[in-house]
């Protein structure tokens, strides 16, 4: 479970993040949502330990993430915004990479590996370094090695962007299975039909400020309005005037 109570950060003068709570909880797919700026990114990098918040606390699995860094680490997986490939690595040594660094067991490394090369359909590109590798195949690999040491939480940022149908139908089946085995999911998007399709939680985020939560039919009934999309618009120019 991950958990959020008033965080803000400030870059300068810009305050990216102002007040923002919510829950991502077990077995639920939480959607993250905000237009670029709104201060979705920012969050995602302080529940992953990559930025320090100036106020408020954030927790994994109850491990507070500024006090103990390393240890709420262990307990996530993280698809970042920007992906961070080593261009002389293959797939397969990037996830080994991945799987080392969580001290995991070389014969489990090696099974989870090819467990994943499977289901992402990265057999064929496994033993290739990623130089050269297209936006989709460098996609898959920053998610097979956001999963290989099973985590209990897993951050996504904008996990199907530049994927083609099938990889992004694999995507998609793999967060109801990491949902089916009580794993907390959280992710971004922008697509509106993704999130509603999969999501049990909605967070938006507009000008670092949560505006609005709940299901889906619970946006939509805050905002008035028949669909997520138009709810989501109207939520986020009620905030910006």
């Amino acid at each position: 479970m991950i958990e959020v109570q008033s965080i803000s950060k400030a870059f300068g003068d810009v305050k990216a993040v102002k007040d923002v709570s919510f829950i991502a909880n077990n077995g639920k797919v939480t959607g993250l949502l905000g237009p670029n700026g709104a201060g979705k990114s920012t969050t995602l990098r302080i529940l992953y330990g990559l930025l320090v918040q100036d106020a408020g606390s954030a927790q994994v699995d109850g491990i507070d993430i500024r006090s103990n860094r390393l240890h709420a680490q262990q307990k996530i997986g993280v698809l970042p915004d920007s992906h961070g490939l080593y261009i002389r690595l293959t797939a397969r040594e990037h996830i080994h990479y991945f799987g080392r660094l969580h001290n995991m067991d070389e014969n489990k490394l090696e099974s989870r590996t090819n467990e994943l090369l499977k289901i992402l359909n990265m057999e064929t590109i496994a033993e290739r370094r990623v130089e050269g590798f297209s936006h989709g195949e460098r996609m898959k690999v920053c998610l097979a090695r956001s999963l290989i040491h099973d985590p209990p939480n897993i951050l996504l940022d904008e996990p199907t962007n530049g994927l083609d149908v099938m990889t992004t139908r694999t995507v998609r089946e793999m967060i109801a299975e990491l949902k089916d085995r009580n794993i907390a999911v959280l992710f971004s998007s922008h697509l509106m039909h993704e999130v509603s399709r999969l999501c049990d939680h909605i967070v938006i985020i507009s000008e670092g400020l949560v505006v609005a939560s709940g299901t889906t039919d619970e946006i939509r009934a805050a905002a008035e309005e028949d669909n997520l999309e138009e709810a989501f618009v109207t939520l986020v120019e009620r905030v910006a005037t």
